[in-house]
């Protein structure tokens, strides 16, 4: 996400934001409105999913989201009532956790209401760690499905670990993967992607992809000519970066993935702890 889609994005949360209660909260007509929804009926699907998620957590739907209802103006100069409905920020963190997540809007919602003070470098540090913890998702994804595709070839996990490194040598310059886990500070029972940054872990899946389609459309059955294949896309995917003035081995490393995803997880825990309830109306 550019950073002019950033900015316009978190000034449109910014402002639909109002006080209800003394609690920041948030309209659902309005929240549907800059998530890219258009029918009313469609997002109250989502509401719905999203209230079922968070009872389904322990949590009491009425302290994040409450019927209310604004004056609209009609055609002839009159106005009538519109139901809306007041959500808290776990609220729309659950509703944004609940849409569509190919929706740019969505992604960017789940981050915004995830992150408790209202700064847009934190909202866009947050984007960062969650495009690389995906993209190491998408990796592990990969990996598995050409291991799978390997092993129905008759080749055992030291096979596909050979593989594997020839690939790293071929996309780190000639540097074998026990050679970059060295100058990367990996430790030894760590995996290297790791601690890559996310250009380097999407080359990766790229390459990694691209064997898999490979290997099945080829019909490649021995190991040398899958090596060999594994070891071609992985200098291909080394040219684009070479090319683009990105020397794979000269990178620095990224924070390690797992102290990213802890850190994710306890902000997205202090979503629920730190949002104020809503005080059910006296009758």
């Amino acid at each position: 996400m550019k950073k002019e889609e950033i900015t316009e994005l978190f000034n449109k949360f910014e402002n639909a934001c109002y006080v209800y209660q003394d609690i920041e909260c948030w309209s659902a007509r309005e929240l549907m409105e800059i998530l890219g929804y258009t029918k009313w009926q469609n997002f109250e699907k989502i509401i719905d999913k999203a209230i079922q998620s968070l009872e389904n957590a322990g949590e009491t739907a009425l302290d994040h989201f409450t019927d209310v209802s604004n004056m609209v103006q009609i055609g002839s100069g009159g106005v009538r009532a519109l139901s809306d409905i007041a959500l808290t920020r776990y609220a729309c963190y659950v509703v944004a956790q609940n849409g569509d997540p190919n929706k740019p809007e969505i992604a960017f919602a789940q981050t915004y209401f995830a992150v408790q003070t209202r700064k847009q470098e934190l909202v866009e540090q947050r984007l960062l760690d969650v495009a690389r913890v995906n993209a190491r998702a998408k990796l592990t994804k990969s990996e598995k499905k050409l291991s799978e595709i390997l092993f129905s070839k008759g080749i055992d996990e030291k096979g596909f670990a050979h593989i594997r490194s020839q690939g790293d040598k071929a996309l780190f310059g000639g540097k074998a993967t026990l050679e970059m886990k060295k100058k990367l500070l990996v430790p030894d029972s760590r995996p290297m992607a790791d601690f890559l940054p996310t250009l380097l872990i999407k080359a990766k899946d790229f390459a990694t992809e691209l064997t898999s389609h490979n290997v099945v459309e080829k019909d490649l059955e021995e190991c040398c000519a899958i090596t060999e294949e594994h070891i071609t896309n992985n200098t291909s995917v080394r040219k684009i970066l070479l090319k683009r003035g990105v020397k794979p081995e000269n990178l620095p490393p990224g924070e390690d993935i797992k102290k990213v995803q802890r850190r994710l997880d306890t902000e997205t825990k202090k979503v629920c702890a730190n949002t104020k309830k809503i005080k059910p109306r006296k009758k």
